[in-house]
């Protein structure tokens, strides 16, 4: 005998309902998970449980991505079906319908930054605590990856630094050794080759000249009569030159 029909009705007994959606939901991802293998489809399944809880399963984890095609499906098909998008009443609508897209987001901000959180229940506080929460995580991993990148860049810096330092050293003790042979071998030069001999260069000193004394009368000369010129005696012939 056959298995028979379940009636499709809402299950009134709380536990009976509750085990029915884990095999249901379970069986349904496990659906999806054939199809998307077999078929090579992409496939993206949410469910959210009576509580609110969410479950959900898409291929290679591109949820993000299908949800995207998907708009973009739904707005280009709707495009078509609507031709009259000209017409001053769909520019209205549409006008109405991104208004009302801005006061979402911007609800949402105010949400996120602390504000306007009266109207939220326990489930959607606890919702925007994950949400936080995540956030927070990524940008904690960002902030530690620029920490570490700006930490690899400084230490690359001091090994460049330091290079620079150990050659400019390495230049200057080779400036020097160069300076002190140069040194050495003028000094060297210096004291192998022999002074120099400064020959004297006579002087001529007139002194005064000096007469004998009463012996002699005027006009005539001694033999002892001299003229000193640095300790020398002059020859005859320039006393009688001196003389007059």
């Amino acid at each position: 005998m056959g298995r028979g029909r379940v009636q499709l009705k809402r299950i009134e007994n709380k536990i009976n309902r509750q085990v029915t959606f884990s095999k249901r939901r379970s069986g349904l991802l496990k659906k999806a998970h054939e199809i998307s293998v077999l078929c090579d489809a992409e496939v993206a399944v949410i469910i959210f449980s009576a509580k609110g809880k969410l479950y959900e399963y898409s291929t290679d984890a591109r949820m993000e991505k299908i949800l995207e095609r998907y708009e973009h499906y739904t707005y280009a098909e709707k495009a078509l079906k609507s031709p009259d998008l000209e017409s001053p009443g769909n520019w209205c609508q549409e006008y109405v319908k991104l208004k009302a897209k801005v006061e979402i987001l911007t609800t949402s901000q105010r949400q996120l930054m602390g504000e306007q959180l009266e109207s939220l229940n326990q489930k959607e506080v606890q919702q925007l605590e994950n949400q936080l929460e995540i956030s927070l995580k990524h940008i904690r991993s960002r902030k530690n990856q620029v920490m570490s990148e700006s930490i690899a860049e400084l230490q690359r810096k001091e090994r460049a630094l330091r290079e620079q330092h150990k050659k400019l050293e390495k230049e200057l003790k080779e400036k020097e050794e160069k300076e002190k042979v140069v040194t050495q071998q003028a000094q060297a030069s210096s004291a192998s080759s022999p002074p120099a001999i400064v020959e004297p260069q006579p002087t001529l000193n007139i002194g005064c000249y000096q007469g004998a004394g009463g012996n002699h009368g005027p006009g005539e000369d001694s033999p002892e009569t001299q003229l000193r010129i640095s300790g020398s005696l002059l020859p005859p012939w320039m006393l009688s030159h001196v003389n007059g």
